[in-house]
């Protein structure tokens, strides 16, 4: 039978396991922008990407989802709430991926990082956390890191920039409407209502716009879909164990890969500059984990 002090250690150790189902899911999820930046490049249209990435994402999830609790588990108790959640999940990935078509990977990701500091805000208005001055030093000082990424953005505004900005704000809502159901069922039937649930929006308008897809276009949706399902299977486990507004600031780590793969696939290389900011972001993200792993004292994590 566990004791007072073992439930105590996992309750301590919990923000930590967050954290790292957090940064799996951000080192995975570039390379979902890298999918879709190039079936951008061969004209796909943007609403056919969502479209394939929600599909074959719910197709992903569904034999996961099938093992909890058979049929009837996926079906959510709160349908309305779901598909109003879906909805925001589709307007960011829609605004993301259409704002790939006029920037680099690297520079849209920086601009889409307005949406810590939404969840942060959110998470204090909305779900009543405690958000401490750690947590909203670490959001302020990723957030200059991204201003140094993107400081000629600011000069030249484009669509690029703005949808980038939309992307962000609606993700934000996103990630605290799913802190709210966060525990109400096990995450990859989560990740499959939000899936098919959108599937089923984007479903109605794929006759108005529908391209034929090559053989490799459709493996790039079959990678876009798989990467996304388990990338935000990760990001719906995260939030079970931890606050909203500690994994805020962990979501700039998203950066650093995005970086590295604009670069290798696309030739977006960084200026010394860019750098600079992606050096604040990891600094950023390292002190908010070492922060919650000195809360969690080597007595209070015991293994049982």
């Amino acid at each position: 039978m566990p004791t007072a002090r073992t439930t105590a250690s996992k309750t301590a150790a919990a923000p930590l396991i967050g954290v790292a189902f957090m940064l799996g899911a951000m080192a995975s999820l570039p390379f979902i922008d890298v999918f879709a930046k190039f079936l951008g490049q061969q004209n796909v249209p943007v609403l056919q990407i969502v479209w394939a990435r929600l599909t074959i994402g719910a197709l992903v999830a569904l034999p996961f989802a099938l093992s909890h609790n058979g049929p009837r588990g996926l079906i959510p108790k709160r349908p309305a709430y779901h598909s109003f959640r879906a909805g925001f999940l589709i307007l960011a990935t829609f605004c993301f991926f259409l704002s790939l078509k006029y920037l680099p990977i690297a520079d849209a990701l920086a601009i889409f990082f307005v949406q810590p500091l939404v969840v942060t805000v959110l998470s204090a208005l909305v779900l009543k956390e405690s958000v401490g001055r750690n947590r909203w030093a670490a959001v302020a000082v990723g957030f200059i890191g991204t201003l140094i990424i993107i400081r000629p953005g600011f000069v030249a505004l484009n669509p690029g920039s703005l949808l980038a900005l939309a992307a962000g704000t609606f993700l934000a809502i996103y990630f605290v409407m799913t802190r709210k159901i966060s525990g109400q069922a096990p995450a990859m039937v989560t990740t499959f209502q939000t899936n098919v649930i959108g599937a089923a929006f984007m479903t109605l308008t794929m006759p108005l716009i529908w391209h034929h897809p090559t053989p490799a276009q459709w493996l790039m949706f079959a990678g876009l879909g798989t990467i996304a399902t388990f990338g935000h299977y990760l990001i719906v486990r995260a939030y079970d164990y931890s606050e909203a507004s500690l994994l805020a600031p962990l979501a700039y780590t998203e950066m650093i890969i995005a970086t590295a793969v604009g670069w290798y696939f696309f030739g977006d290389f960084p200026d010394a500059l860019t750098f600079l900011g992606v050096a604040v972001l990891i600094a950023c993200a390292l002190y908010i984990t070492l922060t919650e792993r000195t809360r969690a004292t080597p007595d209070a994590i015991e293994q049982p």
